[in-house]
């Protein structure tokens, strides 16, 4: 049965396949969850942030991490390095490059290679790259990050910065999100007014010093973030690949497991045909 005998070699392969990728989507999945699951402790740092400015006020201390006049405007483009996740990367660098069209002068720092190279495909150089995306490292690069722009700031090189992230809205829905990260006395002022201010406080350190350490910590812990949620978009966006792949897939295997039903009833019909003329031809020469 030569012709059925190929095509239920076909019918293994894309089985098997399939199994694959139904294996890659439950990965997929758990990581979503897992991640998910450990959102909380931004939410609890914020929340413990923002009581720091029950003690002291800021809303006269003029810092340039805080506030400046500084003209260049820098987007941070962040993509994943994972697969499997459709447009993902070519959305968020649509947007940027969106948003850039309204400020021709604006600069792209790249978080990424497939950033790079999407930027690359539409024309655009990055004035700095970071390339380490490693799901375990995103405190490491939030770091590194962040003392780039910090750095950048200070010297005068740098005056405003927004960052262009794929932000997991919930699961299934992931939209590119412009946000300002640097100054950011929109986050500072806007804690001062919700909170009330305690009237003895004790001041041990230059309020200017502290000022500038807190916009330090609060870039790092946003940045950590904006990197935990884009590995939460990505992982996401997996399962939404391969949950169509796997659809998919598994209409090509009842399509293949139909095509050998028809070889192997051709192949028989066929065998059939073969013996009954073997027997005509014994018969007539007999």
């Amino acid at each position: 049965m030569g012709k059925a005998s190929k095509v239920k070699t076909e019918v293994i392969e894309v089985r098997d396949l399939n199994d694959v990728i139904q294996v890659l989507k439950d990965v997929a999945d758990m990581k979503y969850f897992a991640l998910s699951s450990q959102k909380g402790h931004f939410l609890r740092f914020s929340e413990s942030f923002a009581d720091f400015f029950r003690l002291v006020t800021f809303s006269e201390i003029r810092h340039p991490l805080v506030s400046n006049d500084y003209p260049a405007i820098v987007y941070l483009v962040v993509t994943t390095e994972q697969g499997f996740v459709g447009d993902l990367n070519t959305k968020v660098v649509v947007r940027a490059i969106q948003e850039k069209e309204k400020n021709p002068s604006a600069m792209f720092v790249t978080i990424g290679r497939r950033g790079v190279a999407k930027l690359e495909q539409f024309g655009h150089q990055s004035m700095k790259s970071f390339v380490d995306l490693e799901d375990s490292k995103h405190y490491e690069l939030a770091l590194k990050v962040k003392d780039y722009l910090i750095d950048q700031i200070l010297a005068g090189k740098i005056g405003k910065v927004s960052v262009v992230y794929p932000w997991p809205k919930e699961f299934g829905v992931i939209k590119p999100r412009l946000v300002r990260l640097m100054p950011c006395e929109h986050v500072l002022r806007k804690k001062v007014e919700l909170l009330e201010s305690v009237d003895r406080v004790i001041e041990e350190s230059d309020p200017l010093d502290m000022i500038g350490y807190m916009a330090n910590l609060w870039l790092t812990s946003r940045l950590h973030e904006i990197f935990y949620d884009t590995a939460l978009a990505a992982a996401s966006a997996q399962t939404q690949q391969l949950d169509n792949s796997s659809t998919k897939m598994k209409k090509e295997v009842q399509m293949v497991k139909l095509k050998y039903r028809k070889a192997k009833r051709s192949d028989i019909d066929k065998s059939l045909r073969e013996v009954f003329s073997a027997k005509m031809m014994a018969n007539a020469k007999a």
